[in-house]
């Protein structure tokens, strides 16, 4: 497993001991660093790559371990480094496509206090919260909830009520966000510029709330999915641009490269109903029905309106299944 180096986040944005009431590095200790082994005929291995590299949160004194799906997606390995430089294998146990949680289960013992889980419902923009990584304090970033609001990826995934957190940490993907009680209410998944005017760009860290996980953790101990019918999935990627939803590409392989969807298409409309925006492409698709149902598109190319139909899949269905080792 690879050292994730000597980096250190700037004194002055490090969290301090005094300022929380709870037990800081006990809490920091259960953030651990994650690296994923894909193999190369992976579907995901051309967006993503084949080694991945992030943290996870120890959740459960069984060594469960919640981090952000895309770093175990596929994943044939996964290793777990603690504070200690002690490294465990893990499994990649389970993938949530809707909430873009993962979770790994260790295969050796971690020894490592479980961080409670809180609210993310509760958190006020505003707020003084943490965003923890592998490597206690020194790797951790003093931050503040900027923004709660509805997030959309071009990847065919929305959430009603992202968190949003400032400073951003440079190394983010599957960081706890920690509130002021020492429990986890976030998972770090993305790194975003924000735009204030012209001359100004806003560095901020998009993190999946922790009451997505809630609903779902039992069904994806049992199944390592949701028990429930799966959204229609298109493998279309999509940008908005001027008020409109232009293509940008395709998976290889999937729904929307059958039906003959090509990137620079712009797309109009969803059974008949007017798209403007990602939020609502993806909720025009899903309410249509579940994975496999016709979905009609109108597109615009090159000047002239296409009609097209697109055969929805089950997103799963194109990824390898983890294997236990």
């Amino acid at each position: 497993m690879p050292s994730t180096g000597d980096w250190k986040v700037p004194p002055i944005a490090q969290p301090k001991a005094e300022g929380y009431k709870f037990d800081l590095d006990r809490a920091l200790g259960a953030v651990v660093a994650l690296t994923a082994q894909v193999p190369d005929d992976a579907f995901t291995a051309e967006t993503l790559g084949t080694e991945r590299v992030g943290h996870g949160v120890v959740i459960r004194e069984s060594g469960l371990v919640l981090t952000i799906g895309y770093l175990i997606t596929e994943a044939e390995q996964v290793w777990l480094r603690l504070s200690d430089g002690k490294v465990v294998p893990g499994h990649a146990l389970a993938y949530d496509h809707e909430s873009g949680f993962g979770l790994v289960q260790a295969l050796g013992r971690l020894d490592v206090t479980p961080l409670p889980l809180g609210r993310a419902a509760d958190a006020l923009v505003g707020e003084h919260a943490i965003v923890a990584a592998a490597g206690g304090r020194h790797r951790s970033v003093a931050a503040r909830i900027v923004a709660r609001q509805e997030f959309a990826g071009y990847w065919e995934y929305l959430l009603d009520d992202a968190l949003f957190t400032a400073p951003a940490h440079p190394n983010w993907g599957g960081t706890g966000l920690i509130n002021a009680a020492g429990e986890l209410i976030g998972i770090g998944s993305l790194h975003l510029e924000q735009r204030q005017d012209p001359d100004t760009v806003f560095h901020v860290n998009m993190m999946v709330p922790i009451d997505r996980l809630l609903p779902v953790l039992d069904d994806l101990l049992a199944y390592g999915r949701p028990n429930r019918p799966p959204r229609p999935w298109l493998g279309l990627y999509a940008t908005e641009l001027d008020d409109q939803l232009a293509v940008v590409g395709v998976a290889a392989g999937g729904p929307a490269q059958i039906a003959d969807v090509q990137a620079g298409d712009v797309v109009l409309t969803v059974a008949g109903q007017p798209v403007t925006s990602l939020a609502e492409l993806f909720r025009a698709v899903w309410a249509l029905g579940d994975a496999g149902v016709e979905v009609p598109l109108t597109v615009l190319r090159e000047g002239r309106m296409l009609a097209l139909r697109v055969v929805s899949g089950d997103r799963m269905k194109f990824l390898k299944s983890p294997r236990l080792h």
